[in-house]
């Protein structure tokens, strides 16, 4: 299971798919969403508004993720996700968390893609501990990927610092 972590902009990654980590509307927002929704273009917010809504204003629940085109972007899809809020950890964030994980390489596979690219999924306003997130991160990437010798997987962090952070969880993991 080929897994790297690399620092850089999400947005510029020629991938089959990249992964926005997204607010539940979809309609875009700040951090990486923002990044994303820019650098697609007008006929990302379009394809989001097109979703149906599994309640009201609700694309996509906590945990859940969806697929769009890429647009503009070198990526040829969006896979967004809607990472946990940080509430102290004793409110389901860590199955929550993991279940983007699982749930975006599912729709990875379903959709016959062999490259993809994650942000530091809810480590942003979304307040997750980065290293808490991390360890998550590679921990479910490593259990869901076993034996799958297809997809390459690119934890992409946008700063020096988190892709340090992130280094460290896999590092730890193959001890």
């Amino acid at each position: 299971m080929p897994l790297k972590i690399i620092t850089a902009d999400i947005t510029r990654l020629r991938v089959d798919a990249i992964v926005n980590a997204a607010n539940p509307s979809l309609l875009g927002g700040g951090g990486v969403d923002g990044a994303i929704h820019r650098a697609a273009g007008p006929r990302l917010l379009e394809a989001c508004r097109a979703l149906p809504e599994s309640s009201p204003g609700v694309r996509c629940p906590t945990g859940e993720a969806r697929i769009t085109p890429g647009f503009a972007l070198p990526a040829r899809h969006v896979i967004h996700t809607v990472g946990p809020v940080w509430h102290g950890g004793t409110s389901g964030e860590a199955q929550l968390l993991a279940s983007c994980y699982r749930n975006t390489l599912g729709l990875l596979r379903e959709q016959r893609l062999g490259t993809i690219a994650f942000p530091a999924i809810s480590c942003g306003i979304y307040g997750y501990p980065p290293a808490r997130a991390a360890q998550l991160a590679v921990t479910t990437l490593r259990v869901e990927l076993a034996g799958d010798d297809s997809s390459d997987v690119i934890l992409c962090c946008f700063s020096d610092d988190m892709r340090a952070v992130f280094q460290r969880a896999l590092d730890a993991s193959a001890a």
